[in-house]
């Protein structure tokens, strides 16, 4: 926070950049973006956008200071930053059509380029170089928001299920937001007095003065601007289920393929990836990219092609209805497609030791974000697991925690972990590792203190300190809604290709009348790719290419049934007399 902007004493001064998210625009770029935008005057006092609504554009300060402020003239206001002449305004948000977390307000009089933000788009994916450089300004800027608190509060109690959900969604979707604990922050009380909640009905979402009372994810998803879903029914040639790595593939290579293509997510963007800290064995990424990075320029690259996002849809059901398929959400409203691509990925399993129930949400974590580690940076804590995920967790959190306990069931990291990851862990002066070792019972007061772990070689048992847990013992597939539709294999994850055609033969599925191609079910043009798919290789790089793979064989499949005018090889095929050259069943 600059003190000398929020006393309005002194002169102002320009904030350094922090981390490359306030970069200075060179006046080639900002030749580049004039033609595509206007110059206006500006006067002091001018507020450019407010927090709350929606950006309409991409503003660079040509003269002048503006000063980009959190909660505006109330009651906890205070400066996020100040931009002088070549810097520009705006976070991720901006990119992503969801409404500003901050206020812009002119300091000092002068002249800004304003760029709508749909042109803005088509530059950042035309020019490398500016792109690449406003996405990580954009992604910089949002990490500095979720370590400032900025944006909307969540307030509510640490054993309330429905404060988990609302903490989960804001974290998985990376959106600006503090939580107010309801038995220990001083300030619930008096948050409580001011918007007249009793504490029976929280928890509750405060934002421009405004209270959401125990508020679904789809509402908050509309308030905040994410893309809800549509009351309306949608049809499209492929529907995405999953918004991971793979769903995210598939989605940019079936829309630049000119199928309608929509991909919808029940929590988020990003799967288990999205909450990586720093996915470093990817091919074309050297030094590593966060798994928010990457997630951030899959939806921008999808978005660009054409296909539409749909957060906080959560699938119940899918039935055959006359040569096409039905999916239907849990809010009631449905989908209409020739082909289906489940990417449904895998959630953490849940550790069940005696007492834990007690702990998870406030103390005990399935995912390792700057959420979660701001919240326990002075603590010791502990991570379960010795696969690549613990592995990547235990490095994230130790650049946070004065010390980690790495606590593996198994005699050898190396066994489950790639070798870069453990030959960092095993240099890291914060870290212990316990081999063959598990976790009996949690204890705590009210929050998480110590933790029983027991050696099962020896069977000696030990206490350690831990003020948060995190888990990250392998995963299940989110399946039981297809589970009387298609087949799975024991474990719950999906079979296809030849496994599928092996369980159709067995009597229990009807048979496609054809082998199934490489990833398809045992319903003919239902796909599945990724963590979700029986055998898959459970790798970030692998389910991006089985999503990509996908696209092909589903212009295979729609091309067989006549109803795609394209095959992937670009041949014309006798399909839908009013469907466009290029285009699937439904356009775009």
């Amino acid at each position: 926070m600059n003190s000398a902007a929020d006393g309005r004493e002194g002169p102002l001064t320009e904030t350094p950049d922090q981390f490359g998210a306030y970069p200075r625009l060179t006046s080639e770029q900002i030749e580049i973006l004039a033609p595509h935008g206007r110059k206006r005057p500006t006067s002091e006092g001018t507020v450019l956008f407010r927090e709350g609504e929606p950006f309409g554009e991409f503003l660079v300060v040509v003269a002048g200071l503006v000063e980009v402020v959190h909660d505006h003239e109330g009651p906890d206001e205070r400066t996020v930053a100040l931009h002088g002449p070549g810097r520009f305004l705006g976070e991720l948000g901006l990119l992503e059509g969801q409404a500003a977390f901050y206020s812009a307000v002119v300091r000092e009089p002068g002249e800004v380029l304003a760029v709508p933000v749909d042109r803005l788009r088509a530059i950042v994916a035309g020019d490398p170089v500016l792109g690449d450089l406003v996405l990580r300004a954009y992604l910089g800027r949002r990490a500095l928001l979720i370590g400032l608190g900025a944006g909307f509060r969540i307030l509510g109690s640490c054993y309330s299920p429905d404060t988990q959900r609302l903490r989960e969604f804001a974290a998985r979707n990376r959106l600006p937001h503090r939580w107010i604990d309801l038995e220990r922050d001083k300030e619930a009380e008096e948050l409580l007095r001011r918007f007249g909640v009793r504490p029976e009905e929280t928890p509750v979402v405060i934002w421009k003065g405004e209270v959401l009372r125990n508020p679904g994810n789809a509402e908050l998803a509309r308030v905040i601007g994410l893309p809800a879903p549509s009351p309306e029914a949608t049809r499209c040639d492929v529907l995405v289920i999953g918004a991971g790595p793979a769903g995210l593939a598939t989605s940019v290579y079936g829309a630049s393929d000119g199928l309608a293509t929509v991909v919808v997510d029940g929590i988020a963007a990003g799967g288990q990836a999205g909450t990586s800290s720093r996915i470093e064995n990817y091919l074309g990424f050297p030094s590593g990219i966060s798994g928010a990075e990457l997630i951030e320029r899959s939806v921008l690259q999808a978005h660009k092609f054409g296909a539409r996002l749909t957060i906080s849809a959560e699938a119940t059901g899918l039935e055959a209805r006359d040569g096409h398929y039905a999916v239907t959400f849990a809010d009631g409203t449905a989908t209409e497609t020739s082909t289906v691509v489940l990417a449904l990925g895998a959630r953490f399993r849940r550790l069940r030791v005696p007492g834990i129930e007690r702990f998870e949400g406030s103390s005990v974590y399935y995912a390792a974000t700057l959420h979660e580690a701001h919240a326990c940076r002075t603590d010791p804590i502990a991570v379960v697991g010795g696969g690549n995920s613990a592995g990547q967790g235990v490095l994230f959190l130790s650049r946070y925690s004065p010390h980690i306990h790495l606590i593996v069931r198994g005699d050898d990291l190396n066994h489950d972990m790639s070798r870069y990851l453990v030959d960092q862990v095993e240099r890291n002066p914060k870290i212990t590792v316990l081999l063959n070792s598990e976790v009996i019972e949690t204890r705590g007061d009210g929050v998480l203190e110590t933790l029983v772990v027991r050696n099962n070689v020896s069977g000696e048992i030990d206490e350690i300190q831990g003020r948060a847990l995190f888990v990250f013992i392998g995963a299940a597939p989110p399946t039981d809604w297809v589970k009387d539709v298609i087949a799975l294999d024991e474990a719950g994850f999906v079979l296809t290709g030849p496994d599928a055609e092996a369980r159709a033969d067995e009597g229990e599925w009807a048979p496609l009348g054809r082998a199934p191609m490489l990833l398809e079910t045992t319903l003919p043009g239902v796909f599945a790719v990724g963590d979700v798919r029986s055998g898959s290789v459970k790798r970030v790089a692998s389910a991006a290419g089985e999503g990509a793979m996908a696209v092909r064989l589903v212009h295979e499949h729609q091309a067989v049934e006549g109803n795609l005018v394209r095959t992937a090889s670009g041949t014309e095929q006798q399909g839908d007399p009013g469907a466009a050259p290029g285009r699937g069943l439904y356009g775009q």
